[in-house]
């Protein structure tokens, strides 16, 4: 067996093109035109890689956007100020404070004061507790879109066994809810493992889609995964590569090699889910400025 590679990278540019319509139809019904603005905190570069991405893809979907960034040495107050202000502006659709922040600021602090209706990463406490009750604002990007992708693809999660390896707030739990969720493209069977689960290749090979999200390069192998299985690498890792002019490439959490040879349908690292998070969140940020 050889598995379909479920191209991100086409997916994510065919909800941008959608998102770009509805823009303009929002636009021409009287609306205002969609604005993002993202709170960049110090210098971590991919950090500004991402910053850039979301910008570039907000202006491809006829959005604006602006990037204000701030010094590594931003105090909490200031910090606070800045999204207190960006709460009350009429103009700002969607905020969105890049993470990971530096060490001294605090990260629940900041996320708890965004506006409900203008969080559209969807990782504030309101947010996750509208999404644990079933009726989400605005569900987390990447968790998002894992089950766009899904279902663009035409894999529908309903009554399937989902293995999710990671248990994070920025996809492994807020995905596990989503893929329970009693809803169209949903209404799975979830097991949320992780790096503690016992005999976590036994429970894997369970799965009839597996999502691989624990941030450890190649953790899942060959051996792991059900013969047919849909396998969502999540992961983003650099490892070293002496091939390579950088020295360096990047991997998911899963041997992509290996389990291709296994799976029926596998996402590749880089190219599946990472262009996926930021067309989410521009369906996000049109939403929020739909007041939806």
């Amino acid at each position: 067996m050889t598995a379909r590679i479920i191209d991100g990278t086409a997916i994510a540019a065919a909800v941008r093109a959608d998102v770009a319509r509805q823009v303009e139809a929002h636009i021409a019904a009287g609306g205002r035109r969609p604005h993002l603005s993202v709170i960049l905190v110090g210098d971590d570069p991919a950090s500004h890689v991402y910053v850039r991405n979301k910008g570039r893809a907000c202006e491809e979907a006829g959005m604006t956007s602006e990037t204000i960034q701030r010094p590594a040495t931003l105090t909490q107050q200031e910090l606070l100020d800045e999204v207190a202000r960006l709460n009350a502006d009429p103009s700002v659709s969607g905020i969105l404070v890049q993470m990971p922040l530096p060490q001294h600021l605090d990260e629940l602090a900041v996320m708890s004061a965004l506006s409900p209706k203008k969080d559209v990463d969807g990782l504030s406490p309101t947010s996750l507790g509208l999404l644990l009750q079933g009726v989400p604002a605005f569900a987390p990007a990447t968790p998002s879109g894992v089950l766009e992708m899904l279902r663009r693809e035409g894999i529908d999660p309903e009554g399937q066994r989902v293995v999710i390896v990671g248990r994070s707030v920025l996809v492994g739990r807020p995905l596990a809810m989503l893929l329970a969720n009693k809803a169209p493209g949903a209404n799975a069977t979830v097991t949320l493992a992780h790096t503690g689960t016992r005999d976590l290749g036994a429970v894997t090979r369970e799965a009839d889609i597996l999502v691989a999200a624990m941030g450890r390069p190649r953790a899942i192998t060959a051996d792991m995964v059900k013969p047919g299985a849909v396998v969502i690498d999540v992961g983003i890792n650099q490892i070293d590569d002496a091939s390579r002019k950088s020295g360096k490439r990047l991997v998911g959490d899963v041997d992509f090699e290996g389990v291709s040879a296994v799976a029926s349908a596998i996402t590749p690292v880089p190219g599946g889910v990472g262009p996926m998070t930021i067309a989410m969140l521009i369906v996000n940020t049109l939403a929020a400025a739909k007041g939806l």
